[in-house]
């Protein structure tokens, strides 16, 4: 196995080498793990992160062995590329790959471990100081934006936020999709459509960035909302044909 680490972390070599070897036995599961499993583990008094990927399919066995890089290598390089354009992420610490002569098979991330408040699926408008989170993570979208960041994953989960005495701070994880470019307005608003349903978060998340642009934010909102209209008509309408298939196999 090939295991990469971050030179601030050169000094837990053993332990990141003992942790991978044993995942399967060791540590606490975060989340349900359908696709990726993620592990909290102790590394002497050290908690980290460690997020298995699956082993991918057939096609993509060949094209990360000898064309892409692995979704655990681009997370590692695009945390570091994250921290170096002043955005916050659980320090990278290592990342390791397992492959044979002609196929890729097992790739693991590992990170920092990070106590956080809420994600964005938390933000409930209902609640007291929600409306002003929801208006502090789109101008956190927007810093992203500015500083040329296309985070293709900024979906519910994948931001952690920190509530702190001098306002909130943000942490992207899931970081294997991500552009790094200058994004036009068609591309910025787009970036908004997988994060919610509802109509009234979006309202808010326009009237906010309508701001930081000096656009009218009817014209902002119209534009975002019709891309998240369009991504969850598409993804239902994918649900539903993907549910008929699993009943014609049965």
């Amino acid at each position: 196995m090939k295991v990469i680490i971050d030179e601030a972390y050169s000094s837990y070599q053993e332990e990141i080498f003992q942790a991978l070897e044993n995942f399967e036995e060791e540590g606490r599961k975060i989340g349900p793990g359908k696709r990726n499993v993620l592990k909290a583990i102790k590394l002497d008094r050290t908690e980290v992160n460690i997020k298995a990927f699956k082993i991918p399919n057939a096609v993509n066995k060949v094209a990360y062995r000898f064309f892409r890089k692995s979704k655990a290598e681009r997370s590692f390089i695009y945390a570091k590329e994250l921290l170096a354009r002043g955005i916050k992420t659980p320090a990278p610490i290592a990342y390791a790959e397992e492959v044979t002569s002609l196929a890729f098979l097992k790739s693991f991330y590992v990170s920092e471990h990070l106590d956080y408040d809420l994600t964005f699926r938390d933000i409930d408008l209902a609640k007291e100081g929600h409306e002003e989170i929801l208006r502090a993570f789109t101008r956190f979208t927007y810093d992203l934006h500015e500083k040329g960041i296309e985070f293709l994953d900024h979906s519910p989960g994948n931001t952690l936020i920190k509530i702190g005495d001098n306002g909130y701070d943000f942490f992207l994880v899931d970081l294997n999709r991500m552009n790094f470019k200058t994004l036009d307005i068609s591309q910025r608003l787009r970036n908004f459509e997988r994060l919610s349903r509802e109509k009234a978060v979006y309202e808010i998340m326009a009237d906010e960035y309508a701001k930081l642009i000096k656009r009218p934010a009817s014209e902002v909102f119209e534009q975002m909302f019709n891309f998240n209209q369009i991504f969850f008509s598409k993804r239902d309408r994918a649900a539903v044909i993907k549910k008929k298939f699993k009943r014609r196999k049965k």
